[in-house]
C-alpha cells in the first residue's frame, strides 16, 4: 500500500543480540519547571529479558550539566538494573534536551537516553502553560504528539501533560480511540489546578508501515470533546532477529540520484516524477509504503524490484496545490532492506 502523507521516544524492547533489552522508558520529561527547583533527578530501568547476563559498560552524559550512576554488577536474566540521572539546573531559563549515551554488553549500538524539560525564570499557572489547547477544562500544549519510529513486533510510547483548568476535578476517558493505540492519564480524576500524564503507547500493526497517525478523543466529564488527540508514530521493519547470512542475502537500494529537480514550471501543471533504483541485494526489493510529506505529490507506482536488477518509481506532482516559488518535498520510502530501511528522496522546483 502507497500513501501520500504528511511528516521522542524509541521503540521498545530493543534487540541485543541473542538478548532483549525492555525499558520502562528512554525519554523523561520533566516539563515546565523553574529555576528556583534546583537539581532534577529521573532513573531509567532497563530488565534483562534474555539468557546470558548483560553489563552496562558505561554511560556518557552529553554535558557536564548531568551527574549519572548506574547499576555496576552483573544484570541477571530476568532482573533489572537501573541508570540515575541528576541534572544540575543551572544555566538558567530555556528549554533542555539532554542524552545519555549507554554502553551495555551484548547490544550492537550503544543506546540513547534523553532528559528534557523547559526551565522557566518563576513558576506559571497552568492557564499560562497549558491554554494553548482546550477542551472544555482541559488543557495541553498541543493536541499532536510524535511517537517516533516504531518496528514491527514492538511498541513505542510518548507522554504530554494535561492540565485540568477548572475549579472541580475532572474525570478523564477516551472515545474512538484508533485500533493498535493504548491510552492512560495518572491520576484521574485531575484535581482542580492540578496536571496529569497522558501517556499513549502505540503497538505496530503488521499490516501497517510508514507514517501511521493514531486518535484518541477526550470525554471530560462524561462531554467528547470535538477534536481528537493525535500520535504519530513512524512504523519500519524489526530486522533484530535476522541472521549474518539473512542480512547478506538482502535487497540492498541505490539510487541514481536523490533528488528529482523539475526546473521551473507555470503553477498548474502536472508532472511525472521519476526516480531510477538499482537493486544491488541478492533479494527482491519491497517498499512497504512511501510517504510526501505534501499531498501534491502521489506515488504511482513503486514496483518490487527484483535482485540485481533496475526499477522506477513513479510518482505524480500537482503543481496547482503548490505555493508560488521554490518547493522542496521529501518522499521517505519504507523498505525490507536492513541496511536501508528508510529512504528519503526529494522533488524540488521553482513554481511560477
Amino acid at each position: 500500500m502507497f500513501l501520500a502523507a504528511g511528516g521522542m521516544s524509541e521503540d521498545t524492547p530493543v534487540a541485543a543480540g541473542d538478548e532483549v533489552l525492555s525499558w520502562d522508558k528512554k525519554v523523561h520529561d520533566f516539563g515546565d519547571v523553574s529555576v528556583t527547583d534546583g537539581p532534577l533527578s529521573c532513573s531509567f530501568t532497563l530488565t534483562n529479558n534474555g539468557s546470558e547476563p548483560i553489563t552496562i559498560f558505561e554511560v556518557v552524559s552529553s554535558c557536564g550539566c548531568t551527574d549519572v550512576k548506574w547499576t555496576k554488577k552483573a544484570i541477571q536474566p530476568g532482573q533489572s538494573g537501573t541508570i540515575s540521572a541528576t541534572y544540575k539546573n543551572e544555566d538558567g531559563p530555556m528549554p533542555f534536551d539532554k542524552t545519555l549515551t549507554a554502553y551495555i554488553s551484548g547490544v550492537k549500538k550503544p543506546v540513547i537516553l534523553r532528559l528534557r524539560g523547559v526551565v522557566h525564570e518563576k513558576k506559571k499557572s497552568p492557564e499560562e502553560l497549558y491554554g494553548a489547547v482546550r477542551m472544555g477544562d482541559l488543557g495541553m500544549k498541543s493536541r499532536t504528539l510524535n511517537a517516533g519510529t516504531l518496528r514491527q513486533g514492538l511498541s513505542t510510547s510518548e507522554t504530554i501533560t494535561l492540565a485540568n483548568l477548572g475549579k472541580k476535578s475532572l474525570k478523564l476517558a477516551f472515545a474512538d480511540v484508533s485500533e493498535q493505540l493504548t491510552v492512560s492519564a495518572e491520576p484521574n480524576p485531575i484535581p482542580a489546578g492540578g496536571t496529569a500524564t497522558l501517556t499513549c503507547t502505540v503497538k505496530a500493526d503488521p499490516g501497517l508501515y510508514g507514517r501511521q497517525v493514531y486518535k484518541a478523543t477526550p470525554v471530560v466529564n462524561g462531554k467528547k470533546a470535538s477534536a481528537p488527540i493525535e500520535i504519530t508514530a513512524w512504523t519500519q521493519e524489526n530486522f533484530s532477529g535476522w541472521t549474518e547470512e539473512q542480512r547478506k542475502k538482502a535487497a540492498l537500494p541505490y539510487f541514481d540520484q536523490s533528488t528529482f529537480n523539475y526546473g521551473s514550471v507555470k503553477r498548474g501543471e502536472k508532472l511525472e516524477v521519476t526516480f531510477h533504483c538499482n537493486n544491488r541485494g541478492k533479494s527482491a526489493l519491497h517498499i512497504y509504503q512511501a510517504d510526501a510529506e505534501d499531498p501534491a505529490l502521489q506515488p504511482v507506482n513503486c514496483p518490487d524490484i527484483p535482485a540485481g536488477k533496475r526499477g522506477n518509481l513513479r510518482f505524480t506532482l500537482d503543481t496547482s496545490r503548490l505555493e508560488k516559488g521554490e518547493n522542496v518535498i521529501m518522499i521517505s520510502l519504507t523498505t525490507n532492506s536492513p541496511l536501508r530501511p528508510l529512504i528519503n528522496l526529494f522533488v524540488a522546483g521553482i513554481i511560477d
